[in-house]
């Protein structure tokens, strides 16, 4: 007897009657007719490879946390993780205020329905520009790699220019990500740093930098978690060229570290896991960019602002500034074009900042300085090993070196796992002239008996 198709209990639609009323409304007699408007090299002609759908919530729930199980998370290990996606310490109001209802299901929204909402974005937006020391934030783009290369397609609107420097100690996935972003009308240069500290090489950039020049882009800190000390310098050579500095920041660093506009940052931008984010596989990530607030940077903005607006009773609302330079009002018309916001990310980070305060924050940074130049000292002291950039200045990350102990990066990774450790990221691919270095980070969530226990396990690996 043949099998009677039923719904299934999670697929809209999928009840048998309905999908035919569906199928006669658009004049075709079955889903196979329908497809034939795909070409017939790009239909598939065998079933997907699925397992049998599980009927039972039950057992759907069961199954699905039987494969969770098989994850070890940082509750389990120990994680020295770094290199853009950190673990913090998230306070616990920042989860209870971003899972609400009327944040978490809410989308686009207009000042006129979504007061709530737009109020929480304009308050982050105004911690945000006090923090980084600007007058501007956009809403979140979906990440701080998407945030750098907007910015350096703003700078090249600007100025009127097509090539952009960017220091080679910055994020590798993010280079790429730019690199992507910014073709075909934009040619990105890499700037090589400087062996000893780590930050970037002065006397290259200012070979490279010419009236061509739209923007140089400087990450502070680094890749690496080198604090760069020239930006003075790079700002006036981009600036007599004519040309726009663009500086990506850790927010988690501006509590101790000078922010970017004061040594002459004309575009800030970054990524804003650090402010309340747990790491979710990779992170959540929304992306800030920040300028002063004139109009030839304001109006490149392709993301949405928001700012305070008199209404027709006399109290304040909130609502979009300049809307129609956004792609929402311009459509294929914008300059560039920017879809879905990571809002829900902003209204977290906004809660984080307004828990933690100017005081917090300059108490979070010191915290992570101490802990770096512990763990930099400790782990130094191991016979082997050595720090890389050793004459700079750290803030999270910092390299180490493993030349000396005959070992790879990779071998000393699957041994620390045995001993419940997360380690660092493998830096021999990425960066072959380094030799087998590794890329660690420490946060406020590290303790002393942590960095401890790191450096107990390498001796006992390291013999």
């Amino acid at each position: 007897m043949k099998k009677k198709k039923v719904a299934h209990p999670y697929i809209p639609n999928s009840d048998p009657d309905i999908q035919r009323e569906m199928l006669e409304a658009i004049g075709v007699s079955s889903m196979d007719e329908f497809y034939q408007c795909i070409p017939e090299p790009l239909r598939l002609k065998r079933k997907l490879n699925l397992p049998e759908a599980l009927g039972a919530e039950w057992d759907l729930k069961r199954h699905v946390e039987g494969m969770m199980k098989k994850n070890t998370s940082c509750r389990e290990y120990l994680s020295f993780l770094g290199g853009g996606c950190w673990q913090h310490h998230v306070p616990a109001v920042c989860d209870e205020i971003n899972k609400r209802s009327e944040f978490l299901t809410a989308y686009a929204g207009e000042p006129y329905e979504d007061h709530g909402r737009f109020q929480a974005l304009f308050e982050y937006a105004s911690m945000m520009a006090e923090l980084v020391d600007m007058d501007v934030v956009n809403i979140p783009t979906y990440d701080g790699s998407q945030a750098a290369a907007t910015s350096l397609r703003m700078a090249s609107r600007i100025t009127g220019r097509d090539r952009v420097i960017l220091a080679a100690n910055s994020n590798p996935d993010r280079i790429r990500v730019i690199k992507n972003y910014c073709y075909p009308d934009m040619e990105v240069i890499l700037a090589d740093f400087t062996g000893e500290s780590g930050t970037a090489d002065t006397t290259r950039l200012q070979k490279l930098i010419g009236n061509d020049i739209a923007a140089v882009y400087l990450e502070n800190p680094s890749y690496f978690g080198t604090i760069e000390t020239s930006g003075k310098k790079i700002a006036s050579m981009i600036h007599e060229a004519g040309g726009l500095f663009v500086v990506c920041c850790d927010p988690s660093s501006l509590g101790v570290i000078t922010p970017p506009p004061r040594y002459g940052a004309d575009i800030v931008c970054g990524d804003l896991q650090p402010l309340g984010m747990h790491m979710y596989y990779g992170g959540a990530r929304a992306g800030f960019i920040a300028t002063r607030d004139e109009e030839k940077f304001v109006s490149e903005y392709p993301s949405r602002l928001f700012g305070l607006a008199p209404t027709t009773h006399g109290e304040w609302g909130f609502g979009d500034v300049a809307w129609e330079r956004t792609s929402f009002a311009k459509r294929e018309n914008a300059k560039e074009f920017v879809g879905t916001a990571a809002a829900l990310w902003a209204i977290t980070a906004g809660v984080y900042l307004a828990l933690m305060g100017p005081s917090g924050m300059q108490e979070l940074g010191e915290g992570i300085l101490k802990r770096n130049a512990y763990a930099r000292k400790r782990l130094s002291a191991i016979s082997g090993i050595k720090v890389l950039f050793d004459k700079g200045f750290f803030f999270k990350d910092f390299a180490l070196n493993f030349d000396d102990t005959e070992k790879t990066v990779k071998e000393i990774n699957a041994s620390l796992m045995e001993e419940g450790i997360y380690g660092c990221i493998d830096l021999s691919a990425e960066y072959p002239t380094l030799g087998q270095s590794g890329l660690f980070a420490v946060t406020e969530v590290h303790s002393a008996c942590d960095i401890d226990r790191l450096a107990v396990a390498l001796e006992k690996i390291l013999g």
